[in-house]
């Protein structure tokens, strides 16, 4: 395999390139330093990953992403990016980039990814050819014949029994991803795990129906239970997602036409009152909690709504909603009081000036923060550190 690494930053660019090499000795790196320079290597050999920086000089990644994408169909993209750069990273997937990961990295997060990436490489070079691929193809047309029929639209003469046939008893799955239908990481993680997961197990399919619901057949192997494919299921997703879900695999059935009725009833209903409520909650309460730490480690930065729930991956209104379900407060009043508690300890410093604790907190006009203070705690900030003084 071989991997492209494009960014600015020379230590950036050494330090993958250092620790792919290190560990993986198949493996292939070049190194390029502008977009230019990677579009150069890309039309003179053939790359099969590509680590990409979103902000450089010139020719940004994303640019270079939308270039390149068509005419290199078989890369793997991989987004390097800051928090900062978040929402360049979420266009980036809408590109067709695979996954990203956040600086800083370590390198258990860079091992982890090319290992993926390698596994992946290696299925698909492994992949049949001649009829092979002709049975390949003949199954994608089917799932595609099968989203189609579902949603009601026009198969044509499409006749279904070729996968009824395949199906006579089988389970029903329903995902629901509780995140921005539009942001495909998430759908991609649930295609690929669930895919692999019903290959193992026994036959079938799944695919995605609107963004955030995807549906799957499964027929399970004999002597496999609903319940183990389920638990399996879910720990995988958990271990990948790092959104809410709902999970849901429906008792053994027979009428494969009946299909499109139980779907739509598991759209417009809530799957989570199918034992999936503790482990949705469970998710929700995770992403906030990730959500306090981010903005805990960020004062100094901008903790707008709609960057911190970019970190998270769910849109700011829903985001706003759980936030407050989870904590019992508004989201911005949330922040003023993290700030307002972290500068009561700055006050306790005598060496740190109200204007460096302003700064500090978040608060580049020491007006503003003196404002918000007085009114947070009806005292200024000299007020409260000559009374604390006091004691």
């Amino acid at each position: 395999m071989h991997i492209l690494i494009v960014d600015d930053e020379r230590t950036i660019r050494e330090g993958l390139k250092r620790t792919i090499s290190s560990v993986f000795d198949d493996v292939t790196v070049s190194t390029a330093a502008s977009a230019d320079d990677a579009l150069a290597l890309l039309h003179g050999g053939r790359i099969h990953v590509v680590f990409l920086d979103i902000m450089m000089p010139g020719m940004n990644g994303l640019e270079l992403l939308a270039e390149a994408r068509h005419t290199h169909k078989g890369i793997k993209w991989i987004v390097v990016s800051a928090y900062s750069e978040f929402a360049y990273a979420q266009e980036a997937l809408r590109l067709g980039a695979k996954d990203y990961i956040l600086k800083p990295f370590g390198k258990d997060q860079v091992v982890q990814s090319v290992t993926s990436l390698m596994e992946e490489w290696r299925l698909e070079t492994a992949r049949p050819t001649g009829s092979g691929l002709l049975e390949q193809n003949l199954n994608y047309l089917r799932e595609a014949v099968f989203r189609r029929w579902v949603q009601g639209l026009d198969i044509g003469n499409f006749d279904l029994r070729s996968i009824r046939e395949e199906h006579e008893r089988f389970h029903l799955l329903a995902i629901k991803l509780d995140s921005d239908p539009e942001l495909t990481l998430g759908n991609f993680i649930v295609e690929n795990v669930m895919t692999e997961l019903i290959e193992r197990h026994g036959k079938g399919f799944i695919v995605n129906l609107d963004g955030d619901f995807l549906v799957g057949v499964l027929t399970l192997q004999e002597g496999i239970e609903s319940a183990v494919f389920k638990q399996e299921a879910v720990k995988q997703l958990d271990r990948c997602l790092q959104v809410p879900y709902q999970f849901y695999i429906s008792e053994l059935l027979s009428d494969f036409y009946a299909i499109p009725e139980e779907i739509r009833k598991l759209h417009t209903t809530d799957t989570e009152a199918d034992a999936s409520e503790d482990h949705a909650s469970a998710g929700k309460s995770d992403v906030i909690d990730i959500a306090i730490q981010y903005m805990k480690s960020k004062f100094q930065e901008n903790l707008s709504l709609e960057i911190v729930s970019s970190v998270v991956y769910l849109n700011p209104v829903y985001f706003s909603k759980l936030f407050k379900q989870k904590t019992g407060t508004g989201y911005k009043e949330f922040v003023t009081k993290l700030r307002m508690e972290r500068a009561e300890e700055l006050l306790a410093d005598p060496d740190l000036s109200i204007t460096r604790i302003a700064e500090l907190v978040g608060y580049p006009d020491v007006r503003h923060f003196t404002q918000v203070f007085r009114k947070h705690y009806d005292c200024t900030p000299s007020h409260f550190r000559a009374e604390k003084a006091n004691f």
